[in-house]
């Protein structure tokens, strides 16, 4: 395992992040607590570092295992944890990005997980209604309190993004160093604002779904089509079942898993990228892991990106179009030194 910054600061996270969306069974689904602590246990000897929960997750059971399973080392620990979603009780102020939500909501967190700070809070999805100086200020005081020491945003459109940053930047608050997002092979539709956007900001780039739901695996490619299925992959599309063929055929030439191939080229993204995994069986996790062990060629990376390509949509299109550079640069394009573009 090796290290990453975290954006823009000194916060030093494993280059994969541990999800553990699936500790306890809450949800009557997910990993027992004694295979929980065999999942944290196997990161761990891994050199991992970095947990990602939220109070949101098993209804509070997996942020009660992580404080458990961190307790005995917890300066080692990047516990990274979330707040914004309702947690059952139907109080409309218990749910959302506003202040009291946020400060009631760590508070809450911190006593599930026994610890007096949590390293990373998360706002786990924006819900267009708080104010932005209202939730950079109340992070602001978090950090300030000791509560919290960073903070990072899920799940938001990339002018938010950007516009909090700026208002955190021009009044000296604390900015988010962390993006999370869903990325895969699948999902590259974050490729056109948001990573330019968290490039262009340094904020450090956490991608949750890393394996596409599940479909990179190919283990939906021989279903017929509507055939039972979990969730949204019911009707898995054509393009889907392309990726996932192309992904297990790189997986039978490397002689790896497929999920570790799908792994593998988020983490050879020119922009760092650190996928999130989650298991709620440890041999699901130690396969995940054994994607460390190896590196895709440029050919089988090329090969993965041609299939899974998406349109870069407008503006993106039409800025990047010939005649529209040709026009911006005055036909000196390549005569101009721009380390920008």
């Amino acid at each position: 395992m090796r290290y990453k910054l975290l954006g823009k600061s000194g916060l030093r996270v494993a280059e994969i992040s541990l999800g553990v969306m699936g500790f306890g069974k809450d949800w009557e689904w997910g990993a027992s607590k004694k295979e929980s602590r065999k999942i944290f246990d196997a990161y761990a000897e891994a050199g991992g570092n970095f947990i990602d929960t939220a109070n949101f997750y098993t209804k509070g059971t997996s942020e009660k295992f992580v404080g458990e399973f961190v307790a005995d080392d917890r300066d080692r620990w990047v516990v990274a944890t979330k707040y914004s979603l309702d947690m059952g009780n139907g109080d409309p102020n218990l749910s959302g990005n506003h202040r009291k939500n946020m400060v009631q909501a760590v508070e809450a967190s911190l006593k599930r997980m026994n610890t007096d700070y949590i390293d990373l809070l998360w706002l786990h999805i924006w819900d267009f209604t708080t104010p932005v100086d209202e939730l950079m200020r109340a992070f602001d005081d978090l950090v300030r309190q000791g509560k919290i020491l960073y903070a990072g945003i899920s799940d938001t459109p990339a002018w938010i993004v950007a516009h909090a940053n700026t208002v955190a930047d021009l009044r000296g608050w604390t900015p988010f160093v962390g993006l999370q997002i869903e990325y895969s092979l699948r999902e590259r539709t974050v490729e056109r604002d948001l990573l330019p956007m968290a490039k262009h900001f340094d904020i450090g780039v956490a991608a949750w779904s890393p394996l596409g739901g599940g479909v990179l695996t190919g283990k939906y490619n021989d279903l017929a089509e509507g055939s039972a299925a979990p969730g949204r992959l019911k009707n898995t599309q054509e393009r889907d079942r392309a990726i996932a063929a192309v992904v297990v055929e790189v997986a039978k030439e490397v002689e790896r898993s497929p999920a570790q191939v799908a792994i593998n080229w988020l983490r050879q993204q020119s922009q760092v990228v650190i996928p999130i995994i989650g298991a709620t069986k440890l041999d699901q996790l130690k396969d995940n892991l054994a994607c460390l062990d190896f590196t895709l060629s440029p050919e089988q990376m090329a090969r993965l990106n041609e299939v899974s390509a998406v349109e870069p949509g407008f503006p993106n299109r039409f800025l990047h179009a010939e005649t529209v550079q040709k026009f911006a640069f005055g036909g000196a394009l390549a005569k101009i030194d721009n380390h920008r573009r």
